[in-house]
């Protein structure tokens, strides 16, 4: 492996890294606040998803660097979905948390799988 592949590995593990820190603070951000203003704080939660990712996604030339971003947006909501020692839940089972539950999955994958449209040039 020349030192050239090996920069560029480098780099895009290092961005990827950085994509899921970012990812998971969107994720656990956007989870405190989509029912406490609802309904509005779950459409500006799942619009700021859709942003964060797509735009890893439309910024660096690789899927990967996007859908680590998603993992860690996934990851931030999932450890807060999750009851806490003394039971208390942050997603609630009620439309808007089941909205919440699911809506980031299917918005964070289609962001990521979406093609990029390529531009010829003569």
């Amino acid at each position: 492996m020349s030192s050239v592949d090996r920069a560029t590995l480098l780099t895009l593990a290092v961005a990827a890294v950085f994509a899921f820190a970012i990812g998971a603070a969107v994720g656990f951000v956007t989870t405190f606040t989509h029912h406490q203003y609802a309904p509005w704080g779950l459409m500006a939660g799942l619009l700021v998803i859709v942003a964060a990712v797509t735009g890893f996604r439309l910024v660096f030339d690789s899927r990967v660097i996007a859908a680590a971003a998603a993992v860690g947006v996934l990851a931030g909501i999932a450890v807060l979905a999750l009851p806490g020692i003394g039971g208390s839940v942050l997603v609630t089972d009620d439309p808007l948390g089941w909205i919440w539950a699911i809506a980031p999955v299917v918005l964070s994958v289609t962001a990521v799988v979406w093609p990029r449209r390529r531009i010829d040039t003569p």
